[in-house]
């Protein structure tokens, strides 16, 4: 049993969050469920959305709240290679196998770009998820909360 519940713990849920993670939470409740961030970044003037980063590096996890949205949880960036989606670890997946398995899963409609240092990025805008790869290597998850067309946030439920 416990096998699931980790198995559990570590499945993205797009528009949702990750685990008991869910977007739209306060950084308190962040904070009770990861505990104290090893690190805190803060927005830089020049930055479009002022926000705070909250880096989890041992467990491989970083956490962003922006002040638009009173520094709810709106966006997580992960390199955790026990990290699931669709039920798979994707982190043992080639960019290939990422794409099929989102094809797989109903979703089409990616963009490929090319960006430093011979790094691939897919995105797929409307699932709010942006995977960067290496040489077809995973380096980098980033996800975070849907929004509807008139670019209002759709918070999850609880639950």
């Amino acid at each position: 049993m416990e096998q699931d519940r980790e198995q559990f713990d570590n499945e993205i849920k797009l528009g949702y969050g990750i685990g008991d993670l869910r977007f739209g939470l306060s950084m308190d409740d962040v904070e009770e469920i990861m505990g104290e961030p090893e690190e805190v970044e803060e927005s830089d003037e020049e930055d479009e959305f002022e926000h705070k980063a909250w880096n989890y590096w041992d467990s491989g996890f970083s956490f962003y709240f922006d002040k638009e949205d009173d520094y709810r949880l709106s966006c997580i960036e992960t390199a955790n290679p026990n990290v699931t989606l669709f039920g798979k670890k994707i982190f043992e997946m080639s960019q290939q196998e990422v794409e099929d398995l989102f094809k797989q899963n109903g979703v089409q409609s990616v963009e490929k770009e090319k960006i430093e240092n011979n790094v691939t990025c897919l995105s797929y805008e409307h699932e709010m998820i942006d995977l960067y790869f290496e040489e077809g290597k995973l380096l980098a998850v980033n996800f975070g909360v849907h929004m509807d067309d008139n670019l209002e946030v759709l918070w999850p439920k609880e639950g």
